[in-house]
């Protein structure tokens, strides 16, 4: 069959089977390169249709397709929309349904009843499980919201980093990673950690132009939260809150009912079949608006969500983007808003300020080493005494720091000969102070963010690495200077046009105290640069020049 022949059947397919009138030109682009067997990675913003690009072709291949899915909320959602549709059945493996119900999805893909198995990243570190599938060879190996296998992502998972050595038992078929956020060093690390080869990229930017942004500025915490309560209560629903607490998001939805508003608390503090209802509740139609922590997160699907407001500043701009990007996905006007306090910051210092506990490190360390076969993390956990979560999170430190290594199937540590634990201690101290300082930089850019006197949506693209050359005109800096001209050369820092002065959005760069780094963003006067070791940094491209400050790489 030939490309122009494949192409007219994933159309075909997608009418008749799953009832799309259409495919987009990225999508067919995708499709086809998993068709010849390739390696691909999508970039793609919410609510695009990244799910039809591996859902049409396995159908012609045959299937099936196991999806990496990480809630078990979204793996619901997804299945419940496949049987909606003529596609091929599909069905779930988690922890959270009955043994009853695990045995029928596997007896349904084995049998060839469903061509589509949603598995957590937690599912596949059980040799059992990846046993299973190896023997029902999977035509497509897909890693859905595939930024959490980054470092540099805003939902960072470690069990995501077994994935690239899954596929691998599996019979390497083709891997597609699909998120709808990734600036160039996360892109990075999905193709090394997945170990994609030859991978083919389609990314369509990641703006949401449809969203109009805004951010309201308070000095009392009194006033912000009444501006809250005053403003979700009459904003256009459906729409979601976003709050900093557990206690936050029962406070407002109190608060929004007493107004009125069909409003429901959502929190993990919160039992799962209540939280089932919220959820399911609010995709049906009621409750009208959800005030919630970020535990309503990626299982939201709804195309039809009017407003996300934050009641407090998020941890980072990645964070703050997945989640407006849950509005307007129906392509109709949205709004995102943040209710911003400059105090805020403070408590966000605050969570990423957690200790490390290095003699935990070298317990883990000196255990390793008295050990003449590989460890499994379980194992080691067990003979350290120490929980397995803790034990994984140090053992990922070391893993950074060259200390130990990971081996075989079932993913075994062991410490390299002739470390001492002393010395890997203190360099996996050094990984975590890394971390600690990438995760403090994001803060600040989080405030840039919510303080920039200049196009805010500029702003935020330009911390994924995507040029924008003109302010947007849907965001609230811009409508002030539309209300308010200035006389001048328009607004200050706005993006130069394409090939002005020597650097170029993406081009990796070396500082001389911070290493090697990519450009994420460039204005008349200045730059912003996302270093390896100590995270973004916006430097004056006057200093820059007069200190020679910045090397080509």
């Amino acid at each position: 069959m030939g490309l122009q022949d494949r192409i007219a059947e994933l159309r075909r397919l997608a009418r008749e089977r799953f009832g799309w009138s259409d495919l987009a030109a990225e999508q067919t682009e995708a499709m086809e390169a998993l068709l010849e067997g390739r390696d691909v990675l999508v970039v793609m913003p919410t609510g695009s249709g990244k799910s039809a690009i591996y859902q049409v072709p396995t159908v012609m291949l045959g299937g099936p397709a196991v999806v990496v899915s990480p809630l078990v909320a979204l793996q619901r959602d997804q299945v419940a929309g496949l049987r909606e549709s003529a596609a091929p059945d599909a069905v779930a493996v988690n922890s959270a349904q009955p043994r009853s119900a695990t045995e029928r999805a596997w007896r349904a893909i084995r049998d060839g009843d469903a061509e589509y198995l949603f598995l957590s990243p937690e599912q596949l570190t059980k040799d059992s499980v990846v046993e299973q599938l190896r023997e029902l060879g999977p035509s497509l190996f897909v890693v859905d919201e595939a930024h959490c296998v980054s470092a540099w992502g805003h939902d960072f998972r470690p069990d995501y980093l077994n994935l690239g050595e899954v596929a691998e038992r599996l019979g390497r078929p083709p891997v597609l990673a699909l998120t709808a956020t990734a600036a160039a060093p996360v892109r990075a690390d999905i193709v090394e950690h997945l170990n994609m080869r030859e991978v083919h990229v389609v990314t369509t930017g990641t703006d949401r132009p449809t969203i109009h942004l805004a951010v309201r500025t308070f000095t009392d915490d009194p006033a912000k939260r009444e501006a809250v309560a005053r403003w979700t209560a009459q904003a256009c629903p459906p729409g979601i809150l976003y709050t900093a607490t557990r206690k936050d998001a029962e406070m407002y939805a109190g608060r929004l009912r007493q107004d009125g508003v069909d409003a429901e608390a959502y929190h993990a503090g919160m039992n799962a079949a209540d939280r089932r209802r919220i959820h399911d509740g609010f995709m049906a139609g009621a409750p009208a608006v959800v005030v919630a922590t970020s535990a309503f997160g990626m299982g939201i699907d709804k195309a039809d969500v009017r407003f996300v407001a934050h009641a407090s500043v998020p941890e980072s701009l990645d964070s703050y983007y997945q989640e407006i990007g849950r509005a307007g996905r129906d392509g109709e006007p949205a709004r995102a808003v943040l209710f911003y306090r400059p105090e805020d910051l403070g408590l966000q210092k605050f969570l990423t300020a957690r200790a490390l506990d290095t003699g935990a490190l070298r317990r883990i360390m000196t255990t390793l080493l008295g050990q003449d076969a590989p460890q499994s993390r379980g194992r080691t956990a067990q003979l350290c005494g120490l929980s397995r979560r803790k034990t994984s999170d140090l053992l990922n430190l070391l893993e950074e720091a060259g200390a130990v290594t990971v081996e075989g199937k079932r993913r075994a540590v062991r410490a390299l000969p002739g470390r001492m634990a002393d010395e890997a201690a203190e360099e996996a101290a050094h990984a975590f102070e890394r971390r600690r300082r990438v995760d403090r930089s994001r803060i600040e850019m989080m405030r840039g963010y919510a303080e920039t006197p200049t196009c805010r949506r500029q702003y935020l693209l330009g911390y994924f690495g995507e040029q924008l050359d003109q302010p947007c005109g849907r965001c609230d800096v811009c409508d002030r200077k539309d209300e308010h001209p200035a006389t001048g050369s328009g607004h200050r820092g706005a993006a130069p046009p394409p090939g002005h002065g020597p650097y170029e959005t993406n081009d990796r760069v070396r500082h001389a105290e911070w290493g090697a780094g990519t450009v994420m963003r460039t204005e008349e006067d200045r730059l912003v640069v996302l270093f390896e070791q100590v995270g973004y940094k916006t430097l004056s491209l006057t200093a820059v020049h007069e200190g020679d400050l910045l090397t080509g790489t």
